[in-house]
This record gives structure tokens, sequence and C-alpha cells, in this order.
């Protein structure tokens, strides 16, 4: 199984910025996806942003023009760049990761959730 914490939640007042990371770790051969996910109270758990093994990114309408997702092969690790906070944008956000293990065996794991909190 792949390990994922994640860091980076908080506080922020609207406008402002945050940067989350997601680190993986495990036998891991190669990740072939990474994106990041958030729940709000009430609201159905979205899909915010994605990133493939090949660079491709998308994002949920929402974020368009604000978020940025980008990754570190090397260390195995993804960060969602997020500004012009919005009040809209509270929730608790997850990580996801899709690799291949040295053995040749498919995972998907999820990261712990980090709390985003944008209010004066």
């Amino acid at each position: 199984q792949v390990q994922l914490v994640e860091s980076g939640g908080g506080l922020v007042q609207p406008g402002g910025s945050l940067r989350l990371s997601c680190a993986a770790s495990g036998s891991i051969f190669s990740i072939y996806f990474m994106g990041w996910h958030r729940q709000a109270p009430g609201k159905q758990r979205e899909l915010v942003a994605a990133i493939s093994s090949g660079g491709t990114t998308g994002y949920a309408d929402s974020v368009k023009g604000r978020f940025t997702i980008s990754r570190d092969n090397a260390k195995n690790t993804v960060y969602l760049q997020m500004n012009s906070l919005k009040p809209e944008d509270t929730a608790v956000y997850y990580c996801n990761v899709k690799s291949i293990m040295e053995r040749g065996r498919r995972d998907e794991s999820w990261g712990q959730g980090t709390q985003v909190t944008v209010s004066s």
C-alpha cells in the first residue's frame, strides 16, 4: 500500500493563498495519476484538480484560473497552489494517488484530508 501524507491546510482570509502538499511513499514503481478532491459540509465530494504521468492537467470549473496542480516526480509529491481563495473553497481536501507497485500490482490510495477554511 502507498502511504500519503498531506500538509498545508489552515485558516486564510478571502483573497489569500495556500499551498497543499501530498507526499507518497511505499514500494512504488510508478505513479500514473495524482489528484485533489474536496468535500464541504452537506456537499458531495468533488474532483478539484488532477495531473497525469504525462503532465496533462484538468480542473473543475469552479477553480479554473485560481488553482494550479503540479508534481515533483523525484519526490513522489503533488502540490495544489490555491490563490484568490473564496469562502466557497472551504472544505476538507484529499489527495488521491493511483500507482503501480514494484511487483506490478496496481494501487489506489487516499490522503487523510486537510482542512481549508476561508473566512474573515
